[in-house]
């Protein structure tokens, strides 16, 4: 590992956090196989959970000692957008870990991590509740909370979740707790469609099945009244507008970092309303933190390796070969 000078409050409203956990996400392996750009030597990682080290003289929600979580990207909580409730949005929003691109935030795959903005940034973590379960409320749950809230999910509801990484399976949870009476989650790997069975989903292979067959025929041949896409594919955005009824809504909660090839006529004729961008993590950060604390979400059973910080090279090769369905790092 790089050796690299120790960050150090320079703002105000700055914490320094000592991370005692992060996660490798999915978004991570765009950087990986170089779809996201960042600059060499640039630590990524925007997942963590550790004990503040150091506060600036306005930080007022955290203190040093506190056990916190944070959420992958800052806010200034000035600004238009943020006057507006949209953080994800903010004239000024910084990404740990993904390079100048989004703003130059050094990551938190390392043994401290500076967190600007820290009364927005930081909550601290509910009491008994373990660092697997935290890990996830600043970015992989708090992405499907947001993608099930943008879709307006209620009781009665169907939805259908397609591709079943952290995020999909996170919504899955979600879908259900916000009162979805079918959740159709649709992927091609055995485990995780057996997983989003145990979550109470209706598991269907994406090549085996017909998927198209199974909703329509659940759903009296209207479709679902939901479709997130957690895949970020040209090919899984449009299934979703197959799968979603007319005037219903879809979730692009992938990451498209590219033109594609969408149709459409499909989104026009059928009345769709289409969702798609970050997640305002901030904004849904502490329904997110009492679901957790409370267990009507349990993200525990998808951290399935942990391994020091030292063996992350190795840890991206396992996650880039689907061997694991999340890891936690440790320094």
């Amino acid at each position: 590992m790089a050796e690299k000078p120790e960050p150090e409050v320079g703002a105000d409203g700055d914490a320094v956090v000592r991370v005692e956990a992060s996660g490798i996400c999915g978004s991570d392996l765009h950087i990986y196989h170089g779809r996201v750009k960042v600059e060499p030597g640039f630590t990524l990682g925007h997942e963590y959970v550790g004990t503040v080290a150091a506060v600036g003289p306005a930080v007022g929600s955290v203190q040093v000692g506190d056990r916190v979580l944070g959420t992958y990207s800052t806010a200034c909580g000035d600004c238009f957008f943020c006057a507006r409730g949209d953080y994800h949005q903010c004239d000024h929003r910084r990404v740990f870990g993904h390079g100048a691109t989004l703003g130059s935030l050094q990551g938190a795959q390392a043994d401290l991590v500076l967190v600007p903005n820290a009364d927005l940034v930081l909550r601290r973590v509910p009491p008994g509740m373990s660092d697997e379960v935290a890990l996830f409320a600043g970015d992989v749950m708090g992405t499907a909370y947001h993608a099930v809230v943008e879709c307006g999910v209620s009781a009665c509801d169907g939805v259908a979740v397609l591709g079943l990484g952290p995020v999909g399976l996170c919504a899955v949870q979600a879908a259900r707790a916000a009162g979805a009476e079918r959740v159709y989650a649709v992927d091609t790997v055995a485990d995780r469609l057996e997983r989003a069975r145990a979550f109470g989903a209706e598991a269907l292979h994406l090549t085996e099945d017909d998927v198209r067959g199974a909703v329509k025929g659940g759903t009296e041949g209207r479709g679902v009244d939901a479709t997130i896409d957690a895949v970020g594919h040209p090919d899984a955005l449009e299934l979703a507008c197959r799968l979603t009824r007319k005037a219903g809504t879809v979730s692009a909660t992938g990451v498209y970092a590219e033109r594609i090839d969408f149709h459409m006529g499909i989104v026009w004729i059928k009345a769709l309303t289409l969702r798609s961008g970050h997640a305002n993590v901030i904004k849904h950060l502490d329904p997110v933190l009492e679901a957790l604390a409370a267990g009507r979400l349990d993200p525990a059973p998808l951290v399935t390796h942990h391994l020091p910080l030292e063996e992350a090279a190795e840890a991206y090769r396992i996650y880039d070969r689907r061997e694991a369905l999340k890891i936690a790092l440790r320094p």
